[in-house]
């Protein structure tokens, strides 16, 4: 009867769910509240601050030592070591066929250091011997040591044995020696090393003589033209 009465008369039911909501509205809060929480700062473990002021003082150490560097090579300004053939001689060359060299030349190598403050060493030296670029002898030399603004002459003995020559080069070859004039192409290797305060700097020199060798043993100064280039 009184459910008709209320019924009939328009009143409100109230929600079933009401009392639920009202319970997680508390906890909606405590979540929200646990995720804009700020975390705890922790302490920096003491290891880790010396690590990184070891660190900090070892790049400082860096930079200072690679200005000074820099500062000593621009003021010394070290320029590279020169190669020159003063003096050749051909001392016997002949064939065994049109077509196979056999003969022993002499160069007279200078080594030049132009730097007044620094000293250079040659390491890795080679030196070949080329006729028409055709390679007919090469020799090693032991390695050694410039002061500055010292000069070194170094004989060099070159040995040719059955070294094959085309036909045509074999042909201009022998008529050199007959007019007592044979034009060669000398090629040094070499590998140089400064020292630069505690710094080593190191890299490969490249020398080109075009020389004009008599026939004969007689040691006079030939014609030459030297280039000495740094390698890339």
């Amino acid at each position: 009867m009184l459910t008709s009465v209320e019924e009939e008369l328009g009143t409100p039911k109230q929600p079933r769910n009401q009392h639920s909501q009202q319970s997680e509205a508390p906890n909606s809060l405590a979540n929200t509240r646990a995720i804009f929480r700020q975390p705890r700062l922790q302490r920096t473990k003491p290891i880790i601050w010396c690590a990184a002021i070891m660190c900090f003082i070892f790049s400082l150490v860096l930079i200072f030592f690679g200005i000074a560097t820099l500062i000593l090579y621009l003021s010394m300004k070290p320029r590279n070591p020169t190669f020159d053939i003063p003096n050749a001689s051909l001392n016997v060359v002949y064939f065994d066929s049109p077509q196979y060299l056999n003969g022993e030349f002499t160069l007279l190598a200078n080594f030049s250091n132009p730097n007044r403050r620094i000293g250079v060493r040659f390491e890795s030296l080679n030196i070949e011997l080329f006729y028409s670029d055709r390679l007919v002898s090469s020799q090693t030399i032991k390695p050694f040591t410039q002061r500055p603004r010292e000069n070194r002459l170094q004989s060099v003995n070159l040995i040719s044995s059955l070294v094959f020559l085309p036909q045509d080069v074999g042909v201009k070859l022998q008529r050199q020696v007959e007019n007592n004039r044979v034009n060669y192409n000398a090629r040094g290797t070499f590998k140089v090393r400064f020292n630069i305060g505690l710094v080593h700097l190191s890299y490969s020199l490249y020398s080109t003589c075009q020389i004009e060798m008599p026939t004969h043993p007689v040691g006079i100064v030939v014609p030459r033209q030297c280039i000495t280039n740094q390698s890339l």
